[in-house]
């Protein structure tokens, strides 16, 4: 693998990083308007495409676009092997795929047709790991997330999280986890959120705002499927105070357990056993 990532846009065609570049009047760059999956590539083999594509679909609907009957899973699983394979990748990566409503308009667009866009970066790693040390967060405070339509889907609206990571960095944390107008802890900056009591893990619902996590589901079912309960249910701040510990989630990453809110302190004795049941679920 060389030191650059390749693309492909709407028209099949394979860019270079040198090539890659934005047409002008895209309206995901001047709007924002678009949506975007973060999908994990485990042994040369991308995972759980069928549930990356479903959101996509229902976030599409959502943002009234139109997507064309070529588009199904079967179509991008085979961009996504053609990516994988002049990449000549066959550990680890990290796929994006956008979808951006085509240019032309303002704030009324002149059509709700699409484009895509594909974009592969290889990873050190290749199977779900813990993080070896346990991350260091607290609230986000400045910004509350706020509970519509769009919540549980990846726009290209991002700015609530890229300004909870800057605060987190300024404020020598990992982390920040973000909260709904009626205080309930969503999510992170990057990840859905588990919290942890007596072996039972708690998560938000979708209907308090947080994002559809596919981690987040895939969780939940392995969860359930060996043994363990599951609830969905409002997540306060009181509860991170009495809870045995706190991980969070996302498609990329896996599990990455955090190890301290303020004062309070975490195991990851319930997040290394989901991490073994990812592993083994994708033994691909």
């Amino acid at each position: 693998m060389s030191d650059q990532e390749l693309f492909v846009n709407n028209n099949g065609k394979i860019i270079s990083n040198s090539g890659h570049s934005i047409t002008a009047g895209n309206r995901g760059y001047t709007y924002g308007d678009g949506l975007f999956e973060s999908i994990r590539v485990m042994n040369g083999k991308v995972l759980n495409l069928s549930h990356h594509f479903s959101r996509l679909g229902e976030g599409a609907k959502v943002l009234k676009m139109r997507l064309p009957a070529f588009y199904t899973t079967e179509f991008f699983q085979q961009q996504i092997d053609e990516l994988i394979r002049m990449c000549k990748i066959t550990e680890g990566a990290r796929i994006r795929l956008s979808i951006d409503r085509l240019g032309g308009g303002t704030y009324l667009p002149d059509t709700n047709e699409v484009s895509y866009f594909i974009e592969i970066y290889p990873i050190e790693q290749n199977l779900f790991g813990l993080n070896a040390k346990g991350l260091e967060v607290d609230l986000y405070q400045d910004i509350k997330k706020t509970k519509n339509i769009l919540s549980n889907y990846k726009t290209k609206n991002g700015i609530l999280y890229v300004l909870a990571a800057i605060s987190a960095k300024e404020k020598g944390l990992d982390d920040m986890l973000i909260t709904n107008e009626n205080g309930q802890i969503l999510e992170s900056s990057h990840s859905n959120i588990f919290v942890v009591s007596n072996g039972v893990l708690y998560t938000p619902s979708l209907s308090d705002g947080c994002l559809a996590g596919t981690m987040r589901m895939q969780v939940i079912n392995l969860a359930l499927k060996n043994g363990l309960k599951v609830y969905e249910c409002p997540i306060l701040p009181s509860n991170l105070l009495v809870a045995d510990e706190v991980f969070l989630t996302n498609a990329v990453r896996g599990i990455t357990w955090i190890g301290g809110y303020r004062t309070k302190r975490y195991f990851n004795t319930t997040a290394r056993k989901i991490v073994a049941f990812l592993n083994e679920e994708w033994d691909v």
